[in-house]
């Protein structure tokens, strides 16, 4: 199959329309049986509850060419049951976990020729979303919703991919204590868009948030997950309640543990410790595993061993072994990767 005409090496990570998007609705109790539509335009009310109370929830996820020409899909049932939790803690209605893997397969099928080749290091970028669609003025679920699966290709979430960001600790709280941190729901992004472009404008790559009780734990960032590596090489995975529950961190630990041989310890991790560390890096479905050689806090500035010019050494093997896996290099753990074509 020919490929789109694209110069992948300047691809970033943005919105391309693409041909075909998956595009399902909720009335009266029930999905319809939803299917694929070429209109990349939503056409809704005025009075849409999206607009007025956020009934939103969306997913992130991505589809690959593998060494050997297959495109493939990575852990679309976690993405599935993600999207589950995020549904119901917001009262909309569930969507099915074999009509989503279904949705997701035949819209990455639809665009295949969207899937960047082998080797240039990009991706097809798949993007589920569900609203409130129908009317409501007063505060309450809506009476119908709109579950859509749009893709693009993409490049590098992080401008230079693999070098060292620099970030720093914010001054705002990304949840609320027992609140919905926990779920992929579009008002938890809306609130971190101003303290983002705050960073970004003082020349940061990204927000850390404390826990929001005490403000003394990491817990994530804006958009993504926090890993760090202690002097003795064990993966410290911070743990909380009001952690999004990213499937890509939950892959790196799987890997950390039974590809690297690492002693993985998931805890609590205060601030005032990450002193002590070796390295740092985010993770996620966009960026995958980002390294950080600068933590910014009131206090000063806590610099990583591992430095601003390079990835550190336990975070460089957990990238490659989870690409290689994503990429068809790498034997996969068993349902991992889903073929699509």
């Amino acid at each position: 199959m020919e490929k789109k005409n694209i110069d992948w090496s300047k691809l970033g990570f943005g919105y391309t329309r693409t041909d075909y998007r998956w595009h399902s609705e909720w009335k009266d109790g029930a999905w319809d049986e939803g299917g694929l539509v070429s209109d990349e335009y939503i056409h809704l009310l005025e009075s849409a509850c999206v607009f007025h109370y956020s009934q939103s929830c969306f997913e992130g996820m991505k589809a690959y060419t593998t060494k050997n020409g297959d495109i493939v899909t990575f852990r679309p049932d976690m993405n599935a049951e993600r999207m589950m939790d995020s549904a119901a803690r917001l009262e909309m209605p569930v969507y099915p976990k074999d009509k989503f893997v279904h949705a997701v397969i035949e819209t990455i099928h639809a665009n295949a020729a969207w899937v960047p080749p082998y080797g240039t290091g990009c991706s097809l970028y798949v993007r589920p979303v569900m609203i409130g669609s129908g009317p409501q003025i007063g505060v309450a679920p809506a009476p119908s919703y709109m579950f859509r699966v749009f893709v693009m290709p993409v490049g590098a979430y992080f401008k230079g991919a693999v070098k060292p960001l620099r970030v720093r600790v914010s001054d705002f709280d990304r949840a609320a204590p027992r609140g919905t941190g926990h779920i992929k729901a579009g008002l938890n992004y809306a609130m971190s868009l101003h303290p983002t472009m705050e960073a970004h404008r003082e020349g940061f790559a990204e927000n850390i948030y404390l826990d929001p009780a005490t403000r003394t734990y990491v817990e994530e960032t804006g958009g993504a997950n926090i890993l760090f590596v202690d002097k003795d090489n064990n993966l410290i995975v911070p743990k909380s309640d009001s952690i999004l529950p990213s499937i890509t961190r939950r892959s790196l630990v799987y890997v950390g543990q039974k590809y690297l041989g690492l002693n993985v310890i998931e805890r609590p991790v205060a601030l005032e410790e990450v002193k002590g560390f070796k390295e740092c890096a985010l993770c996620g479905t966009a960026a995958v595993l980002a390294p950080v050689g600068e933590i910014h806090t009131k206090e000063g500035v806590i610099a990583l061993p591992s430095g601003m010019d390079k990835m550190g050494e336990v975070s460089a093997k957990l990238r490659t072994t989870l690409t290689g896996i994503q990429n068809g290099e790498i034997e996969a753990p068993e349902g991992w990767i889903v073929k699509v074509c």
